[in-house]
Parts: structure tokens; C-alpha cells; sequence
């Protein structure tokens, strides 16, 4: 019984011994990424051949190569062309229904009053037909209440009238394209908790919530592949194109207010562009990293200080930050030098996943790191594994029970 434990604990150890000294195979991947072919060019192999003394990143110049033409109407290039060319119907700040809204007559307790836009978009004033004012500014809307007021006789000339927004509702907007989730989304209100009294009592009322910076965000935010100087607003059947690339590189963009109904649409250029991978009011508000480190320095998930599920990072970060960020770069050097990290991503105008895997000391050592270090797209999952000589020590672990094992009687 003895000589047969003592024989498969050798063949154990000979497999084990055998499995340490065997190579993993490569990721396979339905997109050409390793020539540079996928979502990103930085997906890429590294080329040993290239001098990495010198290097000359190559991987924007790829990445361009594929993008479409921009679809907007304007030149590229110029500040007039980030501004400036906003439609009138888009100005200002226009009526949704839901608002709440103040109507003023001096001297007058009929019609005098708060009103709520109507779901149909009216303003309902008693005993006069509704007024239009979804989509309209409280100017167009007091004119023709006063209108409306002289053709019913309740005045004999065109009263002295105001109407002033109490508060803005929630908005529901459609966006599709080129952000990270596609969806209808609420957006606008203020929550209980941070009602401002002092604002309460005070007569009008200003929104930031229902700009359409906030509906891009509130999907996901935009892609690195979306086309900025064709964003899409289409408004009672009305389509409107604005540009909106000023938003992410300093100069002024237009943010118009939504209302109800607005259907929001990036078209995509079908092609990664790098300087994009920056916060913004219209990026993503950052990225969840789904995270794993088994290898030393580190035993686990927990004494790495890594969360069950997730780690946020900011947007723009790369994937050799978010190594560094699960701990998996580090420690003894004659057990970390041959580690390694695989990145798990998906192509987001395709849907095809990719899996690319990188020797964390071959990017330590390159000067042209940055041409083969990927941007992090949300949802993005990261593994570390172990060198060589860790996995030899482990085995010399399990030999080593092993053979207690064995000598057990």
C-alpha cells in the first residue's frame, strides 16, 4: 500500500514538474487584434524587432487610419467650428411637460396662479383654450396667453403679464449610438434630500440636470469611437445637428436644455480615437474594473485591499495603471520578474470579446510601453499571473505534502 502511494505521489510530482516548465497557449481571438486589427491598435503584439530606444508610437496613427469622415457640416481644426452654430429652437430655456410654472396679472385672482405643463404640453389656463408650451420658451407662451385673454374678452387690450418657471421636472430622453449603454434615460429633478429651501421661497428657477451633457453621461457616456461634430437631436420630428468636440478640448460647446421626448443620437466614425480617452462633461464618469490577483506578493483577493467585485478608476486610465492598481506589480523581484496580466474587453461596435496578455516586465523595461499599454474601457476585467519560479514553489509546496502524504503509514 505504501510502495503504491509512494509511486503516485512520484507521478504527481514528475506532472507537476512537467506542467511548471510548460508554456500556457495565447488567447485566441475572433478579431485580428494581435496585428492591430481590434477595437484598439495597442491590442497589438509587441514587435521585439522595433528599436524601443527610440520609439515613434505608431498606435494613433493605426487607430486614425480607419476612422471615417467626421459627418458634421464644419472643418475640423478651427475654435469656430466648436461653437456657435446652435439652432434657435434649441436656445434658452424652453418647457417641458411637468414643469411648474407662475402666471402673474397684476391685480388679478382668476387666472393669476401656479400651472403644471400638461402631459399633452399644454398650459390649461381656465375657461380659455390650452396653450401650446412643450418645447417653448415662457416668452412665446406669455404671448399668447395674453392673446388668448384679449380674444376672450377677459381684457380689452393686451394685459401686463409674467410667467416664470418654478421648477423643472424630470425629463425622459432616448439616447442611441455611439455611447457605452444605449437606453432611455430620467434626467433633471432634485432630490428630497437636496431641496435648497432658500431657493423655494425665491421666484423663478435654473437647471443644469436636463442639459444634454447630462443625458449623455446618465448612457454611459461616449465611446471612443463616437463622431462628435454630428451629435444628433431630433425634437417633434425635427432633426438638429450640433458639434459637440469643444467639450473635450477647451473651447466653448453648446449645451442645450432637453425636454421630453428628444431622441439623442452619436453616430460612430467605426474607429478608436485616442483623444477622446479623456474625462469630460460628456465621457464616461469613470470605470468599473472587474479585478483578479492569486499571485504573490499577494494570496488573495482580500489582502490585496482589491473588492469583491469591482475597483473604479478614473476614465483615461491605461491597463498598466490598473495593474499596478491590483497589486499585481511589486515584490521580490527573483519571484515578480516574469509576471504577467491579461485584459479582458469587448469591442463595443461589434460586441467581440478580446483577451491580450502582457509580461509586466517586458512594459517596465520598453521606451514604447505607451504604444502597446490599451486605454480601460468600462466593464474591462483584469487577471494577474504568477512567474515561473513562483509556480515552481508552489509545486515544491504540493510536492512537499505530497510526500507527507505518502509517508503516512
Amino acid at each position: 500500500m505504501i510502495a503504491r502511494r509512494r509511486d503516485l505521489t512520484a507521478g504527481l510530482m514528475s506532472a507537476l514538474m512537467a506542467t511548471a516548465c510548460t508554456a500556457p497557449r495565447e488567447a485566441a481571438n475572433i478579431e485580428p487584434a494581435a496585428t492591430g486589427g481590434a477595437y484598439q491598435a495597442q491590442y497589438r503584439d509587441i514587435d521585439m524587432s522595433r528599436d524601443a530606444a527610440a520609439p515613434i508610437l505608431v498606435s494613433p496613427r493605426m487607430n486614425a487610419a480607419k476612422c471615417r469622415p467626421y459627418g458634421g457640416d464644419r472643418p475640423t481644426g478651427s475654435k469656430a467650428s466648436f461653437g456657435g452654430y446652435l439652432p434657435d429652437v434649441l436656445r434658452g430655456e424652453v418647457l417641458s411637460r411637468g414643469d411648474l410654472v407662475q402666471l402673474l396679472l397684476p391685480g388679478d385672482d382668476t387666472f393669476s396662479g401656479d400651472y403644471v405643463v400638461s402631459r399633452d404640453g399644454t398650459l390649461k389656463l381656465p375657461f380659455i383654450a390650452p396653450i401650446p408650451a412643450q418645447g417653448r420658451t415662457t416668452e412665446q407662451v406669455i404671448a399668447d396667453a395674453r392673446a388668448a385673454l384679449v380674444s376672450g374678452g377677459y381684457y380689452g387690450s393686451s394685459p401686463s403679464a409674467s410667467l416664470l418657471v418654478k421648477d423643472f421636472a424630470p425629463v425622459r430622453i432616448a439616447v442611441s449610438g455611439a455611447v457605452f449603454e444605449p437606453q432611455t434615460v430620467n434626467i433633471g429633478g432634485v432630490p428630497g434630500d437636496q431641496v435648497d429651501t432658500l431657493r423655494q421661497v425665491a421666484l423663478g428657477a435654473s437647471t443644469e440636470g436636463r442639459n444634454l451633457s447630462v443625458a449623455l453621461r446618465s448612457a454611459g457616456g461616449i465611446r471612443p469611437d463616437a463622431d462628435l461634430s454630428a451629435v444628433r437631436i431630433t425634437r417633434n420630428g425635427t432633426t438638429y445637428t450640433l458639434d459637440l468636440r469643444g467639450s473635450l478640448q477647451g473651447f466653448r460647446s453648446e449645451d442645450p436644455l432637453l425636454i421630453t421626448g428628444d431622441l439623442i443620437h452619436l453616430p460612430s466614425r467605426q474607429c478608436f480615437q485616442d483623444d477622446l480617452m479623456v474625462p469630460g462633461p460628456i465621457s464616461p464618469p469613470g470605470i468599473s474594473l472587474y479585478l483578479s490577483n492569486l499571485t504573490v506578493p499577494a494570496t488573495g483577493n482580500a489582502p490585496s485591499a482589491i473588492g469583491q467585485t469591482v475597483r473604479e478608476v478614473p476614465y483615461g486610465t491605461r491597463f498598466l495603471q490598473a495593474v499596478v492598481d491590483a497589486n499585481c506589480v511589486g515584490g521580490a523581484r527573483a519571484t515578480s520578474a516574469d509576471r504577467s496580466a491579461a485584459l479582458f474587453s469587448r469591442n463595443p461596435i461589434t460586441g467581440v470579446s478580446v483577451v491580450i496578455e502582457r509580461k509586466v516586465e517586458t512594459m517596465r523595461q520598453r521606451a514604447d510601453r505607451d504604444d502597446y499599454d490599451p486605454y480601460l474601457l468600462p466593464g474591462d476585467a483584469i487577471a494577474c499571473y504568477d512567474s515561473s519560479v513562483t509556480n515552481v514553489a508552489e509545486i515544491g509546496r504540493i510536492i512537499g505534502l505530497a510526500g507527507l502524504i505518502a509517508a503516512i503509514p
